[in-house]
């Protein structure tokens, strides 16, 4: 059993070696290992779920997306390069992707909906705008988020979307947490500047 310790209240492997083993994990489930497969999804379908819970709150909504995730995990996993990052960021970089495109649908078709309501059903205009506001609002950090350098936006996806403190961030990265400080400061200064915000 792989050695833990706690951060920030947290179980996290001693040496990173989660990520290790869910490196090794996917490269078995490229091979067609239906059990590499099965053990990867015990061991991080929680964590994606709640990433994904985070994005959408609705919990069914949220079930749907888990099953597409995985799917997309059995199906695409001889495209993730060990070399290149850790196999539990690259599942959950997947998992907050579908998230943020079902939301983008959801707002797409309701937006659609307000439409319709204030031409058939002349809804009062503040609602109406409320809601299109926070649409708006949505889209525009999602659009910043994008503007970022990749290891800026990482270290803000996995500690917004992920629930990740800053202390875990650092050892599933491998990354010392003075530098992940750095990341998510500039980061989160960048992201105001993109959604000029004044801090």
């Amino acid at each position: 059993m792989l050695g833990e310790m706690v951060i920030d209240g947290v179980d996290v492997p001693e040496d990173g070696s989660a990520g290790d083993l869910a490196a090794d994990l996917l490269v078995r489930v490229a091979d067609g290992d239906q059990q590499a497969f099965a053990e990867l999804y015990d061991m991080l379908s929680s964590r994606v779920f709640g990433l994904i819970l985070r994005v959408l709150v609705n919990r069914s909504q949220s079930e749907e997306v888990l099953q597409e995730v995985f799917l997309e995990v059995w199906q695409s996993a001889a495209r993730f390069a060990p070399n290149k990052g850790q196999g539990r960021t690259w599942i959950l970089t997947i998992a907050h992707r579908r998230a943020v495109d079902r939301v983008r649908a959801s707002q797409a078709s309701a937006d659609r909906d307000v439409k319709a309501g204030i031409r058939d059903l002349g809804i009062a205009h503040d609602s109406v705008a409320e809601q299109v506001e926070l649409s708006m609002a949505g889209e525009q950090v999602v659009a910043a988020l994008g503007m970022l350098p990749e290891a800026q936006r990482e270290a803000l996806v996995l500690a917004y979307y992920g629930g990740y403190s800053q202390s875990e961030i650092a050892v599933l990265s491998k990354t010392p947490l003075g530098t992940i400080k750095t990341r998510m400061r500039d980061g989160l200064t960048r992201l105001r500047s993109e959604m000029g915000v004044i801090a």
